[in-house]
């Protein structure tokens, strides 16, 4: 399949995660990254969200019980368009976001 991807927008976004400390302390991690998955997925509209493993292990660094109470994230959103022209699916990616970028839309070089 020759999958082709084009870059539609990349985005850095606080992340407020407290919310989470509002339930059981027995499972906030996990409820961290699915409120991430959920905002993200708003905010872009995308079909699929992929959080990259350097983004989940942050918030699983100091366990289950206390994941931190804000991330900022490097979204890029990509658009995919399969062997047939019909397909596209908009996908978005999470990574962690260098201390550098401020939140708002960002322009990527070649080398990010």
């Amino acid at each position: 399949m020759a999958d082709k991807e084009r870059l539609i927008e990349a985005r850095v976004y606080n992340v407020n995660l407290s919310r989470v400390y509002w339930g059981r302390r027995t499972n906030r991690a996990d409820r961290a990254v699915r409120l991430l998955r959920k905002l993200i997925q708003r905010h872009t509209k995308a079909d699929r969200v992929l959080i990259m493993d350097e983004v989940n292990n942050y918030i699983w660094s100091r366990g289950r019980e206390k994941p931190p109470r804000r991330i900022s994230v490097l979204v890029k959103v990509i658009e995919k368009t399969g062997e047939e022209e019909e397909e596209k699916i908009k996908e978005a990616k999470v990574y962690l976001a260098p201390k550098k970028f401020k939140p708002g839309k960002v322009e990527l070089t070649a080398k990010q």
